[in-house]
């Protein structure tokens, strides 16, 4: 028997590329950027009000504090700092939130953060410090098999976990590294078999070939990748209303 799952495209947006009103339509959650890595209180505004429009879920997208290098590379702070920063970013977007009444639903981390959580236990004990005021009623969107997810579930955080329908798989479930050619899909036909993949199949088919077993509950398309109008606009001729046909 044929069924349709419904799923959940998010996109990183308000980093500075300015596409959100085309992009917002075509997808059901945003992880918007809280001027660490990019964005300000202006961009942060104005993509809380498209994003209530069309009735896009809104996540906090916070980083490692380093404009410089778009929050993409390690970064050594103390953890003093590091709460500060992020407490800072997501008062910040929350205070938009509250002018236009809307809620937070997740928060995502950014970058170097997000690849660092995954495998940092003691970075990840800080992190979830800085956002504990949000355990009980905002989800955290985070990396399967990462060493922060399994630290939040335990402390009773809300997981939802994400694969990247627009980046290559190492083995491990890494991502390929910005710095290599092949990093990014950005091919709109090859973004959706590698999200039919993980959908249907929960695997994904890894630089070297191998088929890897990932479980996911929100689905990644770039905001800032050149084409990802291109992409998504694909995605949404082939899943009507984000949703997926599989066999039960």
């Amino acid at each position: 028997m044929k069924t349709f799952k419904s799923i959940d495209i998010n996109c990183d947006v308000g980093e500075g590329v300015g596409n959100e009103t085309q992009l917002l339509p075509l997808i059901s959650s945003c992880n918007i950027a809280c001027g660490a890595h990019a964005g300000d209180s202006k961009t942060m505004a104005e993509v809380v009000r498209l994003a209530k429009k069309h009735a896009v879920k809104i996540g906090a997208h916070p980083s490692y504090p380093d404009r410089e290098n778009f929050g993409r590379l390690s970064m050594t702070i103390s953890d003093t700092e590091l709460i500060k920063s992020l407490q800072s970013q997501l008062h910040t977007l929350e205070v938009m939130l509250k002018k236009e009444e809307v809620a937070l639903h997740h928060i995502k981390p950014h970058g170097a953060l997000y690849n660092d959580l995954a495998k940092d236990a003691l970075l990840s004990i800080t992190f979830l410090k800085a956002i504990a005021d949000h355990r009980d009623h905002v989800f955290l969107y985070l990396p399967p098999n990462s060493v922060v997810a399994e630290i939040a579930e335990r402390e009773g955080y809300q997981i939802r976990y994400e694969a990247f329908a627009d980046r290559n798989y190492n083995e491990d479930l890494s991502l390929v590294s910005r710095s290599l050619p092949n990093a990014l899909l950005t091919i709109p036909e090859a973004v959706f078999s590698q999200l039919v993949s993980m959908v249907q199949n929960r695997e994904v088919q890894t630089i070297t070939g191998k088929r890897v077993s990932i479980k996911a509950d929100t689905y990644c398309v770039h905001g800032d990748t050149t084409n990802a109008l291109q992409i998504l606009t694909y995605l949404a001729q082939k899943l009507p209303n984000h949703q997926i046909q599989i066999k039960k």
